[in-house]
């Protein structure tokens, strides 16, 4: 009898058990592609550990999530589902630079042409990327980022251009250093995620997408695309 009843006894607890810790299902990696707007993506980024960003979504390191999405938008980092409290927030020194344009022509796959709303022609210079030489000597993978480049920038798309605040606005050639978004995808990211470039650190100063972007190029690497699979 008393066998039975610490057999029942073991069960019971056992039972509690697995109904107080059951597995939790890993959530999939996510980007700022899969949210239909910036007040979606900050939602979800407060929701899910913003102090780690495991899905790096807050590429500039400032509380705001996915900041290229369309509106409606948060302007200041809140408190999530997890009761810490508003987030401060403080815009970064000198100010991001935003601004549309429309695609004139693919250099190659880091380089592109665009003309500003005021008219002028811009060379602009895709920033934190680095993809393999088509000119002054061609490099494995040359012809396939510019084709990549290509393909996801169509002559007449329009971009938004981000500036960003640790980095210069203009490299020694002159040309433009942004992030170029198209809709709701960051281009520069994108390249990098299909092994067409990899990450680029100037001079040791770490852009403020750096994390996501080395993320970006770690699974690339993993999957063997693009240069990593045929170089």
């Amino acid at each position: 009898m008393i066998a039975q009843s610490t057999g029942l006894l073991v069960s019971l607890l056992l039972c509690l058990a697995g109904l107080a810790t059951p597995a939790a299902a890993a959530l999939p990696d996510r980007d700022c592609g899969d949210f239909a707007n910036q007040a979606e993506a900050q939602r979800f980024f407060l929701d899910n550990n913003p102090s780690a960003d495991p899905h790096g979504l807050d590429g500039e390191g400032d509380g705001l999530a996915c900041e290229s999405l369309p509106c409606p938008c948060v302007t200041s980092g809140g408190g999530g589902g997890g009761g810490s409290g508003p987030v401060p927030f403080t815009p970064a020194i000198p100010e991001v630079r935003r601004e549309h344009a429309r695609v004139v022509r693919i250099v190659d796959g880091d380089t592109i042409v665009v003309r500003l709303r005021s008219g002028a022609t811009e060379y602009v210079r895709l920033l934190g990327i680095d993809t393999p030489e088509v000119y002054g000597g061609r490099e494995c993978g040359g012809e396939e980022a510019s084709a990549a480049a290509k393909v996801m920038l169509p002559v007449g798309t329009t971009v938004q251009l981000t500036s960003d605040p640790t980095q210069d606005l203009k490299d020694r050639y002159d040309r433009l250093l942004r992030y170029v978004s198209k809709g709701r995808v960051d281009v520069n990211r994108k390249l990098v995620v299909r092994g067409h470039a990899a990450v680029y650190v100037y001079q040791n100063n770490p852009f403020q997408r750096t994390r996501s972007y080395r993320k970006a190029q770690r699974y690339a690497k993993r999957a063997d695309l693009g240069v990593w699979g045929f170089c």
